[in-house]
């Protein structure tokens, strides 16, 4: 395939963009070569600016669960859009998202929007502080939650240490407040909880982990946290801005049936556009201004067109509850798929899935955690990434990132895919 144009772009858009994109991932830094630039996109496909076509397994980071431009989200969006695109007043349609998304979830009574999930986990920790009166909070090594001062913490030099920054501009006030447990350890958290006593005011994680692959939590871990969490009197933040909405209609929580205390949102309750959320209990919503003194505020935040695009897009998902089970039988095809190729070609590997997310690792560990999941072999997923994307199959360019299916992929795009995997497997050899 030929990048021409993608490639003109990409040097120009260095000359005024911060690396040439506005978010590091899509610069192709952990894979090399030169990000594609799109034009347009339907349903499972999007076309870059050289005309090459492509199978999307990114889906915009996880919102598109029904496709890109979705006819429902789309028309809503333009109607919505000719009454004004944005008042910083109440309007309706924000009680109709939030009374739709309430009655979806489980355990939550109230829910405040926002514009990212980076907002959305940033404000929810800072209600779990309020309400508690405590100041610490644990999360764990390879789970993302945005790039709030708060997360962007790396491990320290025992279970029990204080994590450092892992960012210039993250002081290490702010770092000492963040501790750090490993994904699927429960031991690591109890350690860090007997040696903080009284001081953790939340735990915060992804209840399936995406940002190091697509990682499951283990048989009773999450079980174990909850009551960990209950027993000491932590709140238990679920950071649901991949899973909500996509694994099921109440999204981890329903299908771990695991209630967490407080539940973030994002992706999927946009419906493409720019939305977060945080939800909770009523004691616990309460302590947030203007009822209470915990201060959250966002001129954009419920603006009419994402409210319009996420209003069509939990509706569709509500009306409809075979989706679920249908991302989830592609998924489970295209797992299986890959594997009879990479097994019979003896290409060491790894293939985790949850619902309709997955991640290939290219080692013969199995991948439970960050540490696990680092120790992949990156020069072969470099090689598979870029021996794809030549066959037309666009995956996440980070070994770190899950994949998110779409249900607008038809069984015909799965054998694609697959057959695109057997075309190149002697590489990975």
């Amino acid at each position: 395939m030929l990048y021409k144009r993608s490639s003109e772009l990409f040097e120009e858009a260095q000359e005024y963009i911060p690396g040439g994109v506005n978010s590091p991932v899509r610069a192709f830094k952990a894979v090399g070569g030169t990000p594609i630039f799109v034009k347009e996109a339907k349903g499972a496909y999007f076309t870059d600016e050289d005309g090459n076509k492509f199978i999307d397994y990114i889906a915009s980071w996880g919102p598109l669960i029904l496709g890109h431009a979705y006819e429902p989200v789309i028309n809503a969006v333009i109607e919505k859009a000719k009454k004004g695109t944005s008042f910083g007043m109440p309007t309706e349609i924000e009680t109709e998202l939030a009374k739709l998304a309430v009655s979806m979830v489980p355990n939550i009574d109230k829910i405040r929007f926002v514009n990212s999930g980076t907002e959305a986990c940033m404000s929810a920790v800072r209600l779990a502080r309020g309400y508690t009166g405590k100041d610490k909070i644990i999360k764990f090594s390879g789970c993302y939650h945005g790039h709030s001062d708060s997360f962007l913490i790396q491990a320290g030099s025992g279970a029990v240490t204080f994590g450092s920054p892992n960012s210039p501009g993250v002081t290490q006030g702010t770092a000492k407040d963040t501790l750090l447990a490993n994904y699927n350890d429960l031991e690591s958290v109890q350690a860090l909880v007997d040696a903080n006593k009284r001081e953790i005011a939340a735990v915060i994680i992804e209840p399936i982990a995406g940002n190091m692959g697509c990682i499951i939590p283990q048989e009773d871990f999450m079980k174990g946290l909850r009551e960990l969490c209950t027993k000491e009197g932590i709140l238990l933040i679920f950071d649901e801005v991949m899973t909500g909405f996509r694994l099921a209609k109440g999204g981890a929580q329903e299908v771990l049936g695991i209630n967490a205390d407080i539940v973030t949102f994002g992706k999927v309750i946009g419906g493409g556009l720019p939305v977060g959320a945080f939800a909770a209990r009523n004691e616990i919503m309460a302590k947030l201004a203007p009822d209470g003194p915990v201060y959250q505020a966002g001129t954009l935040s419920g603006n009419p067109l994402a409210m319009s695009a996420g209003l069509a897009m939990l509706t569709a998902l509500n009306s409809n509850t075979n989706i679920f089970r249908s991302l989830a039988d592609k998924t489970a095809y295209l797992h299986k798929g890959l594997e009879k190729v990479l097994k019979e070609n003896g290409v060491k590997h790894q293939i985790n899935r949850f619902g309709s997310m997955i991640s290939v690792h290219f080692t013969d560990t199995p991948v439970v955690d960050f540490a696990s999941s680092a120790e992949g072999n990156n020069d072969t997923f470099k090689k598979y990434f870029h021996g794809m994307l030549r066959n037309g199959i666009y995956l996440p360019p980070s070994a770190f990132e899950s994949y998110f299916l779409n249900d607008a992929l038809s069984y015909e795009d799965l054998d694609a895919t697959i057959k695109a995997l057997e075309s190149i497997v002697d590489e990975l050899k």
